[in-house]
C-alpha cells in the first residue's frame, strides 16, 4: 500500500491525492490531530462528522452522530485526545477520539454555535455563538470560566437566540494560551484576555468571517466575506509565573488530577484555572 502522502517531485505538485466521498451534504469544516497521525475529521451539514485515516488510502474510520442540525467546526485539543465539535440548535459537543465516544454535551448557549477552539495547553476550550456570546469552559467538567460578552448590557435568553447584530462569527486562541480573538457582525474584532471580561483591543473590520494567530501570536489574520484578508498586530504581554505554571501542568493534567493533587489549598488555586 502506498504510503500518504506520497513522495512527489516538483512536476507532481498539485496532483489531486485523494478524493473523500461519504457525506452527503455541505462540508464545513476540516481539523487534522495535532499528533502527526493523518488523522482528519470532516464537519458537515448532514448532522455528522466523519474520521478518516489519510495513512491507509482515507479510509472512514468513523462516524460521530450526536448533532440534530448542521454542525459548523470542529476542533482537535492539542494532545489530540479529544474533539469538540459545534453546530446549530446551540450544540456543543466534547468526543473521545481513543474511543470515539461522546463525553457530554455542554449547555449554555442560546443560539447557533459557530466555532471553537482549544488553549494550547488544553485546559480551555473557547465557543462562539450567534447569542452575542464568547464563552471559555473547562473541558474537563463542562463549567464556563468565562463569558466575553458582544452586546453590553448582555441580551435575555429570547433576544439572543434571535436575530440581531453581534452575531460572533468566529473565535481564536492566542499560542501564548494568554489571549482570545474574537470577530463579530457589529463590524469589530476584539481581543481578550482570559482573565479579563472585557477586551484588551479592539479595531474595526466589516464583514468579518473567520480569524487565526499567526504561530508566534504576533499576527492576527481575519477573512471577509468579500473576499479580502486583513491582518493585526496583537497585543503583545509578559506572561504571569501563574499563568506559565498552570499552563505547564495543565499540558499533562486535566482537571480532575489537578484537583486531587496532595498539595495545600492556596497552591491548588494558584494552578488553577478560575471562574
Amino acid at each position: 500500500m502506498a504510503s500518504f502522502p506520497p513522495r512527489v517531485n516538483e512536476k507532481e505538485i498539485g496532483k489531486l491525492l485523494l478524493n473523500l466521498v461519504d457525506h452527503t451534504e455541505v462540508v464545513r469544516d476540516l481539523t487534522f490531530a495535532p499528533d502527526g497521525s493523518l488523522i482528519l475529521v470532516s464537519a458537515s451539514r448532514d448532522k455528522t462528522l466523519r474520521v478518516w485515516d489519510l495513512k491507509d488510502d482515507g479510509n472512514m474510520m468513523k462516524v460521530l452522530r450526536g448533532h440534530q442540525n448542521w454542525v459548523y467546526s470542529c476542533a482537535f485539543s492539542p494532545d489530540s485526545s479529544m474533539l469538540c465539535s459545534v453546530g446549530a440548535s446551540k450544540a456543543v459537543f466534547l468526543w473521545n477520539m481513543d474511543k470515539y465516544t461522546m463525553i457530554r454535551k455542554l449547555e449554555g448557549h442560546h443560539h447557533d454555535v459557530v466555532a471553537c477552539d482549544f488553549s494550547p495547553d488544553g485546559a480551555l476550550l473557547a465557543t462562539a455563538s450567534y447569542d452575542t456570546r464568547v464563552y471559555i469552559w473547562d473541558p474537563h467538567n463542562g463549567d464556563i470560566l468565562m463569558e466575553f460578552g458582544h452586546l453590553f448590557p448582555p441580551p435575555t435568553p429570547i433576544f439572543a437566540g434571535g436575530a440581531n447584530d453581534r452575531w460572533v462569527r468566529s473565535v481564536s486562541f492566542s499560542h501564548d494560551g494568554l489571549h482570545v480573538a474574537s470577530l463579530a457582525d457589529d463590524k469589530m474584532v476584539r481581543f481578550w484576555r482570559i482573565d479579563e471580561d472585557y477586551p484588551v483591543q479592539v479595531a474595526p473590520l466589516s464583514n468579518g468571517l473567520c480569524c487565526a494567530f499567526s504561530t508566534d501570536g504576533s499576527v492576527l489574520a481575519a477573512g471577509t466575506h468579500d473576499g479580502s484578508v486583513y491582518f493585526w498586530a496583537t497585543p503583545r504581554q509578559v506572561p504571569s509565573l501563574q499563568h506559565l505554571c498552570r499552563m505547564s501542568i495543565r499540558r499533562v493534567m486535566p482537571t480532575q488530577e489537578v484537583q486531587a493533587l496532595p498539595i495545600p489549598s492556596k497552591l491548588l488555586e494558584f494552578l488553577s484555572y478560575r471562574v
